[in-house]
């Protein structure tokens, strides 16, 4: 009876304890935020990523072949000789021998660049698998791929061909919907020169001269695209209208009614963990694979993108693309749905920024339902270009101790947070009565036991 008792004890306990622990990892997986130091969070991804960068650039493209994040969070780079190997451990980084440089690779999109366009093809240099990865969307003709191929036959090993499902479009539709006359795209960032107030968001969303409104019946007016560039990079401006739109501040809308303010502009990390928001999708989350991306869509070539594990569907373009509070891009395009997954494209918000010559709002978080933006200044043509006063955009680099303090780290899935949060409420009730009930059966057993030896 006694080992029955004691049984039903421990089996009780475990149950409690499973489902604490249970109800802890999934409250610990749906948040968004990561370890501050030299762990996966934004702060120690931008440290790490830093230390990957100044390898790379101190020992050259004929003994490298980029740096990325590891599973573990520390930087890798990729090596060509046992001499830049014993450098990178020196440095705290963990070393990969490779077999191509960055300068074969670079080669490689050279010649893939000069050969005919074929439109719904991709591709972008993988660091970690140290080839160029050509992808070839549904949409591109067995008589194309065979031509790509033969192309990259001739360049070598150091590319290799995909095919992928769905095809590489525009995304076009976003974190707040704005709408024309020709279709809907996302406000991004706002951004400012300190006279004029705009939304940074993706240039193939409609040409200068397009007028854009809250709603789709053409109400509450937004403002103008007045500068823009598509192909060849995917940015625009929208300067704000008169009227109550613009509010002050710099906040992307992450659904369930929370924002993340934007404390600043960074450059992307291999590896790294990032957010996208959009007026179809809300709130995804994903890997950063590769930089300096290039897509065909058949508008035309855009290259310098960021390569990413997000999914994106339409309604999402221009909407931003941010991780702890950080800008990184807009949304350009990609491939797949947020169902079955797929690979999409970011255009860079510093290098947007640099040649529009505005930089983004300080502003705090939203507190009105207005779009939120910001303010800058326009290129005075159709093709956006620099004003030759503007300041070139300065990243900032989080692992700074005052980058590190404005870090926002709240971003929460709230599916997976909440039956955490239950879970861990019914195993600690479990636990208090479990408790309880075997201490009655406790002092049942001792008032017996005196009752027994009192009586005979």
């Amino acid at each position: 009876m006694k080992h029955g008792r004691r049984t039903l004890r421990r089996i009780t306990r475990l149950a409690a304890v499973g489902g604490l622990i249970c109800g802890g990892l999934m409250v610990s997986n749906a948040m968004a935020g990561e370890p501050a130091d030299g762990g996966a969070g934004t702060g120690g991804v931008a440290a790490a990523g830093d230390v990957g960068a100044r390898l790379v650039e101190r020992l050259g493209t004929e003994r490298t072949a980029g740096s990325w994040i590891g599973a573990d969070g520390r930087p890798v780079v990729a090596v060509t000789d046992e001499d830049a190997a014993a450098e990178v451990r020196r440095a705290g980084a963990r070393p990969q021998a490779m077999r191509y440089s960055m300068r074969d690779l670079r080669s490689a999109t050279e010649t893939l660049g000069e050969a005919p366009r074929v439109a719904g093809t991709a591709w972008a240099v993988d660091y970690a698998s140290n080839k160029v990865v050509v992808r070839a969307d549904s949409t591109v003709s067995a008589a194309d791929w065979s031509q790509l191929s033969e192309v990259a036959e001739g360049i070598g090993g150091s590319v290799e061909m995909e095919r992928t499902a769905g095809s590489f479009v525009p995304r076009l539709n976003g974190a707040s919907a704005i709408f024309s006359g020709s279709g809907r795209c996302s406000a991004g960032f706002n951004v400012t020169n300190g006279q004029e107030n705009f939304v940074l968001t993706a240039g193939h969303c409609g040409a200068v001269g397009t007028t854009w409104f809250q709603n789709e019946q053409g109400g509450g007016l937004v403002g103008t695209t007045v500068a823009g560039s598509f192909p060849g990079d995917d940015f625009s401006l929208v300067r704000y209208g008169d009227g109550d739109a613009f509010d002050g501040t710099n906040a992307v809308d992450i659904g369930g009614g929370q924002e993340v303010r934007i404390i600043g502009a960074a450059n992307p990390v291999v590896g790294q963990q990032v957010f996208r928001s959009g007026s179809t999708t809300g709130l995804r989350s994903g890997r950063v694979t590769a930089l300096n991306a290039t897509v065909n869509y058949r508008e035309g070539t855009v290259s310098g993108l960021i390569e990413t594990t997000v999914c994106a569907e339409s309604g999402d373009s221009g909407g931003p693309l941010l991780a702890e509070g950080l800008a990184l891009g807009v949304t350009s395009g990609g491939n797949g749905d947020c169902t079955n997954g797929g690979t999409t494209f970011f255009q860079p918000v510093t290098t947007a920024m640099n040649v529009l010559g505005v930089s983004l709002v300080d502003g705090g978080a939203r507190t009105g339902d207005g779009i939120a933006a910001g303010s800058a200044t326009p290129a005075p043509s159709a093709t956006a270009s620099a004003p030759a006063a503007a300041e070139p955009v300065q990243p900032v680099e989080p692992g700074t101790p005052g980058a590190a303090r404005q870090t926002v780290t709240g971003i929460v899935d709230v599916r997976t947070f909440v039956p955490g949060l239950a879970i861990i409420g019914i195993s600690l009730i479990g636990l208090l009565f479990a408790h309880r009930y075997l201490s009655e059966q406790a002092d049942r057993r001792s008032y017996r036991s005196q009752y027994a030896q009192s009586w005979g």
